[in-house]
Formats: C-alpha cells, structure tokens, sequence
C-alpha cells in the first residue's frame, strides 16, 4: 500500500468521524477561526494611517506697529528760483551749480549806476526837511504868544468899557486882533504839520533808495545747494531774471499719497521709515498730512521729515514709504506659508482639531508686511496650528496628519 493514498484516507476518515460522531468540537474550531478573523479586521483598520502628512507650526500673535504703506518719492524741503527785483548788469563772477552757499551769501552782484547820488539826494533833501522843523515850531509858538496877548488886551478892553473908560471901538479893534491871532495860531499849526510831513517824505525817499541799492546784491534766502549756475558775468538783469536755483535737501522729505481708507490711521508726528529704489534705508517722522483730497485721485498728500545731513539723498528718487499705525496682534509665518482658495482670496491652511481626528481648514489672512524673518499676517485666532508643508495637498475637511517644528527652524 501506497504512503500518500494511505494518509489520505487517514485525514478522510478522521474529518468524517468529527462530522459525524464529535460534531461539537468541529463546530468550536470553526468559531475560534471565525472570531480571530473578525478581530483582525479592525485591528487592521485601526492601523491604517489617519491622514494627509503634513509639517505644521503651533503660532502665537504677537503685538506688532502696524504699517501704512505708500508709494511715493523724495521731494527737496525747500527750492526756489531766485530773481532780481531791479534792472542792472551783472558785475559779479558766476557761481557754479553743485556748490554749497549759506544764508545771506551773495550770489549776483548788479552795477549800482546812479542810485548812489539818488540816494545821496534823498538823504540831502531830509537833512532839509528836518531843518524846517525847528522854525515851525517856533512859528506856532510865537503865533500862541500872540494869541495870548490879544486875549489879554481884549479882556481889559471889556472891562474898561463896562466902566465908562474906553469906548466900543476900541473892544471890537481887540476882539479882530484876537481873532488874527487865533489865525496865526492854526496857520502855524498847519506849517509845523507840514514840516513834519516834509521829513517824512524825505525819510521815505532816502529808504526807498537805499532799498534800490540793497537790491543790487541778490543774496540766497537760506542754506543750501546750488542747482544751477548763477547769472554770467555781463548779463543784463531785467525784474523778474532768474539769478540761481537753490534747493535745501536737509532735511529731505518723502512725500507720498495715501487713499481714504488709510488716511484716519496716519497722524503728525507718527514714526515713518522708508526704502529707496536703491535699497538705502530712511528713517523720520510724519510731518504734514493733507487736509483736503486730491481731486482726481482722491488721496490724501503725507510727508516725512527725514534728515539728510550727508545730502546722500537726492530730490526726486522713487521711495516706499512705511508709516507706523496703531499696533495689531499678528502672526509671523514663513512666506511659503501663504496660500490661495479657490475664490483667489489670500490665506493659510490651519489645523482644526474640535474632533477625533485633525483636519485642515482654509483661513483667509491680511498680509501686513514683509520682513526678514517672514510674513506678518493678521485675520487669525490669537493662537493657531498653520499648515508649512503639504498645504497645496489638501482642501478643507480632509483629514491630516501632523507633525510639528519649532518657530525658529
């Protein structure tokens, strides 16, 4: 007899005594079999993994100056075109443009002509009006002498009258004398007015002439650069020709616009800072914001004062201005952070952990600023679990699972 064959029916029969003889056992190794499959089932569910992998940050807000910003540029803080106010001829040498001049150099010298002898007439014609002060003077006082003597003769001229010992006529000859000196009083009242007046006049011309001499020298207003040559030597000056052009760069000024919305957030007087095509760095304050709109653009004129004693900074450079506005809790997060949903609207990825298992939620968020470390957003709760890796991955409500780093990895 065969060996498989053999064995083969050894295993029939056994199965055919179990079924038949002990069905009881049977049955028991079938649910011991049935129950350790069952079991296995959620063990093996229990393994599968939770969610989408994902590097998250655990972020905490923090109080930040929030910043207007605006687009502007470099304006110098002061520049004007100085202009002669007479006629004359150039008689001084020209100054070159990029010179530095104070305030009260001489910048354009104009031949004097005749207007040092009208000058020298005008004071000789007051030395005469003041002359003629004195024997006015002394006109009216004679004059009131006089007028107090006929006082005098026509009150005894009455009296004596009253008694019988003089007769009319000779009251009414003290009362016309009276009266001429009454005259004579007001004439020479009216002369000492006028002697007055005389040297006024007088005073009046001498000044305007010495005004005429002073403007022969156009001196500039204040400290600053020159922008242009000064008038060549020569040159015939009209009223209203331009001399030179001088512009004061310290300190300089950023000027820029902000809209309607931003404008509230900005006062005088509020730190700024400020950042050239270039790169430089400025740094000032805010000294001036508008009062009334710009008609067509309707924004609002702001400046900063910003020193500038180098003169490294130049009239007219294109600048981003950062006004300092009332501080906000914000949060610092990598830029790579940043998303966007579907609507396009700018944001982040949080982890929502309210159930069991942790899913992701978009949240919209306003970008503040840029800085070194990162971004400064604002929009989310004061603490928050911001999705850094795998946020492009998921969308909201799919289930994730996170593992965290440090804010300074």
């Amino acid at each position: 007899m065969k060996p498989i064959p053999a064995l083969t029916a050894l295993l029939v029969a056994a199965f055919l005594y179990l079924l038949v003889i002990d069905r009881d056992r049977l049955y028991s190794i079938a649910q011991v079999d049935h129950g350790a499959t069952a079991a296995a089932a959620p063990a093996e569910a229990a393994a599968a993994p939770p969610g989408v992998s994902v590097v998250a940050l655990r972020s905490t807000a923090q109080q930040v100056d929030a910043a207007v910003i605006l687009r502007g540029r470099t304006e110098a803080a002061r520049e004007v075109e100085v202009r002669s106010e007479t006629q004359g001829r150039v008689i001084s040498e020209p100054l070159r443009k990029g010179r530095l001049v104070a305030a009260g150099e001489v910048l354009c010298e104009l031949d004097p002509g005749t207007r040092a002898a009208a000058l020298a007439e005008a004071r000789a014609r007051l030395s005469e009006a003041e002359s003629r002060l004195p024997m006015a003077e002394a006109s009216e006082a004679e004059a009131e002498a006089r007028l107090r003597e006929a006082e005098i003769t026509l009150s005894n001229a009455r009296r004596l009258s009253r008694g019988g010992y003089q007769s009319e006529t000779s009251v009414i000859s003290a009362e016309a004398a009276q009266e001429a000196a009454t005259a004579q009083v007001q004439s020479a009242a009216s002369g000492l007015v006028s002697a007055r007046a005389g040297i006024e006049a007088a005073a009046a011309a001498v000044a305007s002439a010495e005004r005429a001499i002073e403007e022969l020298t156009i001196r500039a207003p204040f400290e600053g650069l020159l922008e242009t040559d000064t008038a060549e030597l020569g040159l015939l000056m009209q009223p209203g020709s331009p001399c030179a052009t001088i512009v004061q760069l310290d300190p300089i000024k950023l000027v820029g616009f902000v809209p309607e919305v931003g404008v509230d957030r900005i006062a005088v007087g509020a730190p700024a800072r400020g950042r050239l095509a270039s790169g430089q760095a400025l740094s000032g304050e805010v000294r001036f914001v508008s009062r009334s709109a710009d008609e067509t653009t309707r924004t609002f004129r702001v400046e900063v004062s910003v020193p500038n004693p180098e003169l490294a900074i130049r009239d007219g450079q294109t600048a981003e201005i950062r006004v300092a506005a009332n501080g906000t809790l914000a949060h610092l997060l990598p830029q790579s952070a940043l998303t966007l949903d579907d609507g396009g609207r700018l944001g982040v990825r949080i982890i929502n952990g309210a159930g069991e298992r942790p899913v992701a939620r978009f949240a919209p968020v306003e970008l503040l600023r840029d800085t070194a470390e990162g971004v400064l957003v604002a929009g989310l709760a004061p603490k928050a679990e911001v999705i850094l890796v795998g946020q492009e991955y998921v969308t909201d409500g799919v289930a994730v699972a996170p593992s965290y780093r440090e804010a300074s990895e």
